[in-house]
């Protein structure tokens, strides 16, 4: 057949390609799974990384899920921020799926997703 490893697999890469370490690949999606925007990306901690030193946080997750993060645009990835302190993001907003679920981050999310991408030469 003309199916390749790679075609077959597709399904859970894509999944995990959101959600990966800081520390793995720095290959990065094609488009912000907040806006659906065609942009650069910018690693997201999951749970920010002042956070990692803080006992209550070793203590509830490992090395490897303390350094999972996502890929997002920087319009994203500031709104998340100026939304939300450090702690609160650590504690309830972990997972994609949260920053997803959240109606202040899709507000903000979906202002992003109407804003012009700029063409920088670099």
């Amino acid at each position: 057949s003309g199916l390749t490893h790679a075609t077959l697999v597709i399904e859970p890469v894509i999944d995990h390609f959101y959600a990966m370490p800081a520390s793995r690949s720095r290959r990065q999606p094609e488009t912000c799974p907040l806006c659906q925007r065609l942009v650069s990306l910018t690693f997201h901690h999951l749970i920010p990384k002042k956070l990692h030193r803080r006992t209550r946080f070793q203590k509830q997750y490992t090395k490897a899920e303390l350094n999972q993060g996502v890929w997002i645009c920087r319009l994203c990835h500031s709104g998340i921020h100026d939304h939300y302190d450090e702690m609160t993001l650590g504690r309830d907003f972990n997972t994609l799926a949260k920053l997803q679920a959240d109606a202040k981050i899709q507000r903000h999310t979906r202002w992003v997703a109407k804003q012009t991408v700029s063409k920088r030469k670099y």
